[in-house]
């Protein structure tokens, strides 16, 4: 019997070491997954604010101790306030940027906060995300955000014109298309404003859709707009004597016979609008990103 009972005792002391050593190494593997979050002051009377490299995307709350939310008119600027005089107990909120980026905050309440405006979007891209973690959007299928948007920057710092000859000219202001890129089932496209004339060209919006070539000047029964997964920069005005670029990415699409993709930049309150037409020859002649061996 004294034995049996030694003889258990090994297999209970047995079996608690490796439950602890299993414990301690799911503790390791989150620990090396875990993203160090940033520190805050709040305060009741003062609002702070944060200022993202990305568009604010969302905005979770660990309690109601605090109130936090995107700035009004500012895409990546998200402000936060103590909604409870002076709370004891340190609470949280988390952000994700349109960038792909996930953002972890630990809040404290002080009457006087050292600091009451963070600018994350300063410095090199990877001293900035050092804490934050890469998020994928449903949207976007299987290529992280941030790899989306480095994609953008890196084809609109070279700069290259791959296409000649879809443009449109009229009243001083061209606007061309340089170039039609693809990478997992996505379409880049890389267009160009130029003013030639010293009136500035207010960009209201720009539009992609597909239209039947034979009624798309009498209806607009027959077409399809198409809404841009994501825009490199902001659609802001052209300068006299300026140049604008941008890249737009959409879902990969081609054409029927009969069919064309009309591309439109509408002047604000004005008549120089122009309109680039692509044709299924054109789409399907996009370069993959993969050749172009982009220095990211």
């Amino acid at each position: 019997m004294k034995q049996f009972i030694k003889y258990l005792l090994v297999i209970i002391a047995a079996t608690n070491s490796f439950i602890t050593f299993a414990q301690a190494k799911q503790a390791d593997a989150l620990a090396l997954g875990a993203i160090p979050p940033y520190s805050i002051e709040v305060t009741y009377d003062k609002t702070s604010h944060i200022i993202f490299p990305s568009g604010i995307r969302y905005v979770d709350l660990g309690s109601d101790y605090i109130i936090a939310d995107k700035a009004a008119d500012a895409e990546n600027v998200v402000r936060v306030k103590a909604s409870v005089q002076g709370f004891a107990d340190q609470t949280n909120f988390s952000v994700i940027t349109e960038d792909g980026s996930f953002y972890g905050f630990d809040v404290c309440y002080s009457i006087a906060p050292a600091e009451m405006s963070y600018n994350l979007s300063k410095g090199e891209r990877q001293v900035r995300r050092n804490n934050a973690a890469d998020v994928q959007f449903e949207d976007l299928g299987t290529t992280p955000a941030s790899l989306t948007g480095l994609l953008m920057e890196t084809l609109y710092k070279n700069n290259k014109k791959a296409i000649k000859n879809i443009r449109s000219d009229s009243y001083g202001i061209t606007f061309r298309l340089k170039g039609i890129y693809v990478h997992n089932g996505k379409y880049y496209f890389h267009t160009e404003i130029e003013n030639e004339t010293f009136v500035p060209f207010a960009v209201d919006f720009i539009t992609f859709k597909i239209s039947d070539r034979k009624v798309a000047k009498r209806t607009v029964m027959q077409e399809k707009i198409l809404e841009p997964l994501r825009t490199y920069r902001p659609v802001i005005p052209v300068e006299g004597q300026a140049t604008e670029r941008n890249i737009y990415l959409l879902d990969v699409f081609t054409l029927s016979e009969g069919q064309v993709l009309l591309i439109e930049a509408f002047e604000k309150n004005g008549g120089r609008s122009q309109v680039l037409k692509v044709k299924n020859s054109d789409l399907v002649k996009a370069q993959p990103l993969e050749k172009l061996r982009l220095k990211l």
